[in-house]
C-alpha cells in the first residue's frame, strides 16, 4: 500500500517535506481488529507535535494521522462489531488497558496504556489501516467521509473542552484560536447553548471574519480585551501568549480550558507577563484536556448528525499531505483540512 510516513523528528522550518511516499505491506487485522480501507484523513496539528518533536512517536517509520474515514475491508476471526463494507472512523484514542482503575471509571483517556493512532501505531496517511473494532465508530449518513473526518479528533476535543468549561446557557464562551476544533465548538455552543454569546480571539483577520460568519458576536486579535468578561473560555492554539491574554478578559470564578496536547517554545518567555492580581486572582481556574475518550467521539458524532454540525473543509491527495501541513504550521486556515485517499 502507499503511505506517506515520518522517518525522523525534524523542524519543519528546516524540512518541507518531513513525511516520505513509500510502499508499506498491507496490514493484517489480528483476531479482535478490522482493515480499513482509508478515503479520508484529517490533517490536525497533533501531526506537527509529533513531526517537531513535541509528542514524539515511540518507534519510526510511522504513519501519522487520526482522524480515519474508510470500509471495512477485512474483518479478524474474533471480530463481530461490523460487517465488510461499513463506513468507520477511526480517532485519536486507538487503544486503553480497559482494566485499570481509570478505564473502569470511563477515564482510559488518562490510563498509563493509552496508545494513540498516528502515533503509538500506524494511522490513516495511509491506504490501509487497522484497529481494534471496539476503537472504531460507525460514520452517520448525514457526513461525506471528508466531512466526518474532521469531527473524530478536532469535533470529538471540542466537545469534550466545551463539557469541561462548565458553561451553563446564557453565559459568555471565548475561543482563542480558531482552527478546525474552535469552529466546531462555536457550532455546538450556538445549538446546545443558544442564549450564550460567543467571543474568538485570533491573530487572523481572516480567522476573525470566519467567525463572525460563523456566528460569533465580536471577534479581536489576541491582545484585545473582549467587550464583556467571559464565564469560561477555551484555548486550541499551539503557543502560551493566548494563555496569558485569555486570564485578563475571565470572569471571576471563570474556567480556562486548554486544548493542546503540548505547547510550542517559541515565546515561552511571555509566562514571565503571568501576573497574579490580573490573570489569576478571584478563583479564575485552568484544566486542561488529555486524550478523549471513546464516548466523546460516539456522543459527537450523534450529536453532530442530529444537529448537523458539518465542518467546512479543504482537500489534498495523499501526496500533498506535506503542503498540507505546512499550511496548517503557517496558520492558512479556514475550518479542516483532509487528505482524500482512495477517491
Amino acid at each position: 500500500m502507499k503511505a506517506m510516513v515520518l522517518n525522523k523528528i525534524c523542524s519543519l522550518a528546516e524540512n518541507k517535506s518531513p513525511l516520505e511516499m513509500a510502499n508499506l505491506p498491507d496490514p493484517v487485522p489480528g483476531e479482535k481488529e478490522i482493515l480499513v480501507k482509508v478515503s479520508a484523513c484529517g490533517v490536525c496539528h497533533t501531526e506537527l507535535d509529533e513531526i517537531e518533536g513535541r509528542t514524539p512517536p515511540p518507534r519510526f517509520p510511522i504513519v501519522l494521522g487520526h482522524e480515519v474515514v474508510g470500509r471495512v475491508e477485512e474483518i479478524g476471526t474474533r471480530a463481530g462489531k461490523f460487517k465488510i463494507g461499513d463506513r468507520v472512523g477511526i480517532g485519536w484514542i486507538y487503544s486503553a488497558c480497559q482494566g485499570c482503575r481509570l478505564c473502569l471509571k470511563g477515564n482510559e483517556n488518562l490510563c498509563e496504556n493509552f496508545k494513540a493512532t498516528g502515533r503509538d501505531a500506524n494511522g490513516g496517511y495511509a491506504e490501509y489501516t487497522i484497529v481494534l473494532e471496539d476503537f472504531a465508530y460507525k460514520i452517520p449518513d448525514v457526513f461525506s467521509d471528508s466531512e466526518a473526518a474532521p469531527l473524530l479528533c478536532a469535533g470529538a476535543i471540542g466537545y469534550r473542552s466545551l463539557r469541561l468549561t462548565g458553561i451553563k446557557d446564557g453565559q459568555n464562551l471565548g475561543l482563542t484560536g480558531f482552527g478546525a476544533s474552535a469552529h466546531l465548538v462555536l457550532k455546538m455552543a450556538e445549538h446546545k447553548y443558544p442564549k450564550s454569546k460567543v467571543f474568538v480571539f485570533a491573530r487572523s483577520e481572516k480567522e476573525r471574519e470566519f467567525a463572525q460568519e460563523l456566528g460569533a458576536v465580536w471577534a479581536g486579535d489576541t491582545e484585545e480585551e473582549s467587550p464583556e468578561k467571559l464565564d469560561c473560555i477555551i484555548d486550541t492554539t499551539p503557543v502560551w501568549k493566548p494563555i496569558v491574554e485569555a486570564l485578563k478578559n475571565l470572569e471571576g470564578g471563570g474556567r480556562l480550558v486548554i486544548n493542546a496536547i503540548r505547547k510550542e517554545d517559541v515565546d515561552k518567555g511571555y509566562l514571565l507577563k503571568l501576573d497574579y492580581p490580573t490573570h489569576l486572582w478571584l478563583e479564575k481556574e485552568i484544566k486542561s484536556v488529555a486524550n478523549v475518550e471513546r464516548r466523546d467521539i460516539s456522543e459527537f458524532l450523534e450529536l453532530a448528525a442530529t444537529i448537523p454540525i458539518k465542518p467546512e473543509v479543504e482537500e489534498f491527495t495523499l501526496e500533498e499531505a506535506n503542503k498540507a501541513l505546512l499550511e496548517l504550521k503557517g496558520r492558512k486556515i479556514r475550518g479542516a483540512k483532509v487528505l482524500r485517499i482512495n477517491a
